[in-house]
């Protein structure tokens, strides 16, 4: 089963102790599902319709348990803590092994 690979592009941060808040609560929700960060920060360089915006790679053992942390009570408490505090999109992509 190939690992997935959660990448979080933020587009637009609002209230920083919003997103805080949320890092606060996020990091031990998805930790039960697997969850290691790889990347986060702000961007070294970007390209095409790249913003120099924070972003975040969190890698997980499988497709299923990226979207079983995202689907959780605790993730889901760390989404209301975050609410208007930032823009941003999460993708989830599967590993190619």
């Amino acid at each position: 089963m190939p690992k997935a690979y959660w990448i979080t592009c933020y587009r637009e941060i609002k209230h920083p102790d919003k997103v805080a808040a949320y890092a606060k609560l996020a990091v031990p929700a998805l930790a039960p599902f697997g969850a290691r960060y790889i990347a986060r920060g702000t961007p070294g360089a970007t390209f095409e319709s790249g913003l120099k915006e924070r972003v975040v790679v969190t890698e997980w053992p499988s497709l299923a348990a990226a979207v079983a942390g995202h689907d959780s009570p605790a993730y889901q408490a760390a989404l209301k803590a975050l609410g208007d505090g930032a823009v941003r999109d999460i993708r989830i992509v599967e590993g190619l092994e």
